[in-house]
């Protein structure tokens, strides 16, 4: 393999996010098998210099080359993905008296969603090990996604997908020659058949944050977020948690910024949006050991919400204990009446996730005394022309 400096990765080392046991980055790499935990990665962060840093020629989260875990950019899988632009929400935002309320919309990512970012490194990464074959299990947006990069690197895709999953899911599947699985459940179903049918190891599986490279793809978009705000960061930011590789690469975004001296200490309190139909951080918050017993939870409309057993939760606790945050669980009904809001006062097809958020938003603006004029930072993870079969 070809040295790091080839592509500028300043990438450090792999390692257990329980216990840091360190796992060698060069070689294939899932999860901490120590702790049964998700890898992370780290960075040579020593207060680099900006234009050292970026590389301003790439209109895409490779832009930040350097922090991503890609050792030789001749194994870059591009179709574009990242710098989505964040809008001010003028009349929904007066409508809450808050002078200062944002959406960072990830529906202007290739195949509509956020996922495209963390997919783009993960399937990067596949080549520069040559794998050839991939498995995910998904609740509809990383399913299209890894099937559209994957095309392009002419890596074999398999996806697994629950059968309420709207029909364009399941169609642009197929259009990007996946192979497609359709099951009954919700994605922790999903997760079951894929280990199943990899019980041989014969594909990588790329469920989430049991592998450690799409998590770094995500986290650049807190490096947009303050880029955005130059170093200013919004004092709330509310993210619709699923799987949780948003909110978790966001935070380390921010940790990272610190490190290189980019932004001051002042971060964030991120809140991490439920629905009341799947909602196991508040759960797991509120009885760590036993939240599982007695736990029935069920579909959403906001498909992305619906992870019921994510592997990443002590991550997802982390960030919002370090960050002082919240957890808001949502009510399911009042999905759908937000996102025609949303289309109506704002000409803004918001996601179910997205909308989700700002149900968030204004249950928690007096319960924890958001100010009229911080500023507030929703995300919008993907499009709402996607969910049509479920919002109309």
């Amino acid at each position: 393999m070809k040295s790091s400096r080839i592509s500028g990765s300043l990438v450090d080392k792999l390692y257990c996010s329980q216990c840091f046991k360190t796992y060698d980055y060069t070689l294939v790499q899932s999860f901490g098998t120590c702790c049964n935990k998700p890898l992370l990665f780290s960075y040579h962060l020593d207060n680099n210099d900006t234009k050292v840093i970026l590389k301003e020629n790439w209109n895409s989260i490779w832009k930040y080359a350097p922090l991503l875990p890609i050792l030789n950019s001749d194994n870059i899988i591009t179709l574009g993905e990242g710098l989505t632009p964040i809008t001010k929400i003028e009349k929904l935002g007066a409508a809450l008296n808050t002078e200062n309320l944002y959406v960072k919309d990830e529906s202007n990512n290739p195949t509509g969603s956020f996922k495209a970012r963390g997919i783009s490194v993960a399937v990067s990464k596949l080549k520069e090990l040559g794998i050839q074959k991939c498995i995910i299990p998904t609740a509809g947006n990383a399913g299209g996604a890894l099937a559209a990069y994957c095309a392009k690197a002419n890596i074999e895709a398999t996806v697994i997908m629950p059968k309420h999953t709207p029909k364009i899911f399941k169609d642009e599947c197929s259009l990007y020659g996946a192979k497609l699985i359709l099951i009954d459940g919700l994605i922790n179903d999903c997760g079951a058949k894929a280990k199943e049918l990899n019980k041989n190891e014969d594909y990588f599986d790329l469920s989430t944050l049991k592998e450690p490279y799409r998590l770094e793809g995500k986290k650049i978009m807190g490096y947009e977020i303050a880029e955005y705000f130059k170093g200013d960061l919004p004092e709330y930011i509310f993210y619709p948690a699923g799987g949780g590789t948003g909110l978790i690469g966001i935070w380390k975004a921010f940790k990272e910024l610190i490190d290189l001296g980019w932004i001051k200490n002042k971060l964030p309190k991120m809140i991490a949006v439920q629905s009341s139909n799947c909602a196991p951080i508040q759960k797991a918050f509120k009885d760590p050991i036993h939240w599982k017993e007695n736990f029935n939870p069920q579909y959403s409309i906001a498909n992305g919400l619906a992870v019921p057993y994510p592997f990443g939760m002590d991550l997802m606790l982390e960030v919002i204990n370090e960050s002082k945050g919240e957890i808001c669980t949502i009510p399911e009904q009042k999905i759908k009446e937000t996102v025609h809001l949303f289309s109506k006062k704002e000409g803004f097809l918001i996601s179910p996730e997205g909308a989700a958020t700002y149900i968030a938003f204004q249950h928690l603006k007096n319960k924890i005394s958001i100010k009229k004029e911080e500023k507030v930072l929703l995300l919008n993870t993907g499009s709402g022309y996607k969910y049509m079969d479920n919002v109309i």
